[in-house]
């Protein structure tokens, strides 16, 4: 891991209250590329007694903001949607994996996958970026 990539993502998860409530797990970051772990907990469930969809799609816009910032540009979301693919409960273990497809100077488009702890794909998320001007670290 690049130095600059190391301090992204150290000021971005320090600043982000959200990821950490949701407990996420930095795993790994490198150039157009994020992993994230998170354990599903009671009180992320719905009234099924399943996980709530939106916790799948939080963790993996997680993984798309880790991924699509980690080259030193502040990259925002613009465009994103989530296929929901296989029930999750709680005590589940959760991997979401980002990667890029297409870079451009303005915008990005990546894809995450959810797994479980049995790596069976929970969710699909693509997502799409747009790329400021600012830098994280000058």
């Amino acid at each position: 891991m690049e130095k600059h990539e190391i301090i992204v993502k150290e000021k971005m998860y320090a600043n982000d209250a959200f990821s950490k409530w949701l407990g996420i797990e930095v795993i790994e970051v490198k150039p157009a590329y994020c992993k994230l772990s998170m354990k599903v907990r009671k009180e992320m469930l719905n009234g099924f007694g399943i996980a709530h969809g939106g916790i799948t799609y939080s963790l993996a816009d997680s993984a798309l903001a880790f991924a699509s910032n980690s080259g030193n540009v502040q990259s925002v979301s613009i465009e994103t949607s989530i296929s929901h693919t296989k029930r999750v409960s709680e005590g589940d273990v959760l991997i979401a994996e980002a990667k890029e497809l297409v870079s451009g100077n303005k915008t990005g488009i990546y894809d995450i996958t959810v797994k479980n702890q049995q790596n069976e794909i929970v969710a699909l998320f693509k997502g799409t970026v747009y790329r400021t001007t600012k830098k994280w670290i000058e």
